[in-house]
């Protein structure tokens, strides 16, 4: 029985592959390579094409005894989804109904579901709690509640069981250095601070200054990608335990700035790279910060990367040694 990993060859996608085959997990990975790498993909099965494509998915399910899917496969660029919410819906929303279609079809009733902390908008706590209201400020949370509300009625009707993960910012490599972040353009903020240290970007453009915050930058909540994916195999495990359904936020119930997140930075790499400050990005909340109680009770979860110099030294590792990324 193997586990389908759409989006395996992104970022979160390719973390996860590494902790599923080191649980010896048959694994079976399938992504389109608009922003994945297969080079990221150290194992198991890969399938190079796209969940919109009803022929290919159905190759996919016949060819394999799939127990279980791990659903990363989206777009997920806040200010992109502003400008292009269309693209969005069809690439997030209408690809994951067509792979919700063929695991009805094919009997699979299980799925891991990569959610995020969008859903919820402006928070009404902080940290931000699974109960909290969800009124998402961007396309990009619109279409991931979407999905969430989908998964509820797919659950009724067809016994398909779900696990929704809702988590913000991923950040760091695998400590191996084997495999890291490689986005091509970059838009995420740990590592365009590592490629201005290395001195492949000009500066870091810090997105909004006059927030209502203690430095008026915007507070996330940094959680390591290791951590994340092993959050995804507990997810996993406890579905085959009890098939219950749940929703659980994923976060280190911290929140550090924009100007905390360069400070630390330059501390870790030891260069004064240059910093411009611009314009808010529309759809940006100041503050998300997700509390991780839940599922730190429920499935006994634990962060092992939960600081955030640990963090950045992961990435800064994995972007000077692989200065150029997967190189492809």
């Amino acid at each position: 029985m193997a586990v389908l990993v759409t989006g395996g060859a992104g970022y979160i996608g390719s973390h996860t592959v590494v902790e599923l085959l080191e649980a010896s997990e048959e694994v079976v990975v399938v992504d389109n390579l608009q922003k994945g790498h297969e080079k990221a993909v150290v194992g198991g099965k890969f399938y190079h094409g796209d969940l919109r494509d009803e022929e290919f998915l159905k190759k996919v399910f016949e060819e394999n005894d799939i127990e279980a899917v791990i659903h990363f496969a989206a777009d997920s660029l806040v200010g992109e989804s502003v400008k292009d919410p269309l693209k969005y819906y069809n690439n997030n929303v209408v690809a994951t109904l067509r792979l919700l279609t063929a695991m009805k079809e094919h009997g699979v009733s299980k799925i891991v579901f990569s959610s995020t902390a969008a859903t919820y908008g402006e928070p009404e706590n902080i940290p931000i709690l699974e109960t909290d209201r969800t009124v998402p400020t961007n396309p990009y949370g619109e279409t991931k509640l979407a999905i969430e509300k989908a998964l509820k009625w797919a659950d009724s009707a067809y016994g398909i069981k779900y696990t929704a993960l809702r988590y913000f910012n991923a950040a760091g490599a695998h400590p191996s250095g084997k495999i890291g972040e490689d986005h091509k353009p970059e838009s995420h903020l740990i590592p365009i601070i590592l490629k201005t240290a290395l001195g492949q970007m000009e500066s870091v453009s810090i997105f909004g200054t006059d927030y209502n915050t203690p430095d008026g930058t915007c507070i996330r909540d940094y959680i390591h990608v290791t951590d994340l994916a092993q959050a995804h195999v507990l997810a996993l495990q406890r579905l085959r335990e009890n098939g219950e359904s749940r929703i659980y936020n994923l976060g280190n119930g911290m929140g550090f700035s924009v100007k905390q997140v360069v400070e630390l930075a330059r501390e870790v790499t030891g260069v004064p790279f240059k910093v411009v400050n611009g314009p808010r990005r529309p759809g940006d909340p100041a503050v998300l910060v997700a509390s991780s109680g839940k599922i730190q009770r429920e499935l006994g979860w634990q962060p092992r990367f939960n600081d955030l110099w640990t963090i950045i030294e992961t990435a800064w590792n994995w972007h000077k040694n692989h200065p150029d990324g997967f190189g492809d």
